[in-house]
């Protein structure tokens, strides 16, 4: 009898805890609703490694690659766990599109469009330089392959883009370059 009263009273003791536990759980649950929305690039961390966006948007060589991604709402696909290769041109890069490109992809209507090129600079996984072969190709996360000539420690990007600077980031790696990618056409 004594095991019985114990067990009911030990049950009993665990049920009211329980009870009191939910009661703040709702309570937390209403202060989450007033949390501002948005997605990974939306959480404020100044002291965990960068992200590949975060680093993007600190860097004065990338605000058009930053206005661009923000334009083609990439941003939070970005700013996800990854792992995502970069290959980021920079704001010289940008300059040396025919006269009026970038303004042009920047409309609304050819948003499309912005994507497909800047989908064509990412690769869903990480690729170091110390790692690339001469004649490798790898998949973009717009479903086209870019190819890397490797030559004397040097790494060129479809024949045209010099990486000058690889940065590694919380979600993957940076690899800056002086071109812009242009996909296939199809």
């Amino acid at each position: 009898m004594k095991k019985i009263t114990f067990s009911l009273l030990f049950a009993a003791g665990i049920f009211l805890i329980s009870c009191g536990d939910a009661s703040q759980s709702s309570d937390s649950a209403g202060s989450a609703e007033q949390v501002v929305a948005g997605g990974q690039e939306a959480v404020q961390d100044d002291e965990s490694q960068k992200d590949v966006v975060k680093i993007a948007v600190g860097s004065p060589d990338h605000t058009t690659l930053v206005a661009a991604l923000k334009q083609a709402e990439l941003v939070t696909a970005l700013s996800n766990a990854g792992p995502f290769t970069v290959f980021a041109p920079v704001n010289a890069a940008f300059d040396q599109l025919p006269k009026g490109t970038v303004e042009g992809l920047m409309q609304d209507d050819k948003k499309a469009d912005l994507q497909n090129i800047l989908q064509y600079h990412v690769a869903v996984a990480v690729y170091k330089v110390e790692n690339m072969k001469d004649g490798q190709m790898i998949g973009q996360a717009n479903g086209d392959n870019i190819t890397l000539t490797v030559k004397d420690g040097k790494v060129k990007v479809n024949g045209t883009a010099n990486i000058v600077a690889s940065i590694q980031a919380s979600n993957g790696i940076i690899h800056v370059i002086d071109a812009v990618l242009l996909p296939p056409a199809k």
